[in-house]
């Protein structure tokens, strides 16, 4: 399957990839993504994929550690709408 850029804002932060560690999967009945740590010349980045639905995000250790100062309520609210809203995956 070929991956889709969410929007053209994930395009253009497309890096390249100088060193890509091996990929870890994480899945369960609802869902499946593929982690890996790659190098860019930005530096490191957490890479995540869901390989189902073809959305693709890298995101550096600040965007990560944020993630971290927030509360489940958060996620609960995103899932509301989990492909935005309006839109559903295929």
């Amino acid at each position: 399957m070929q991956m889709r850029a969410v929007n053209d804002a994930v395009e253009s932060r497309r890096e390249e990839v100088y060193e890509a560690g091996d990929p870890i999967e994480i899945g369960n009945e609802f869902a499946l993504v593929r982690i890996r740590k790659i190098n860019t010349k930005h530096g490191l980045r957490l890479e995540i994929t869901s390989p189902k639905l073809g959305y693709q995000i890298r995101l550096d250790p600040l965007e990560l550690e944020c993630l971290t100062w927030q509360t489940h309520d958060t996620f609960a609210k995103l899932l509301q709408h989990p492909y935005g809203p309006g839109k559903r995956p295929f």
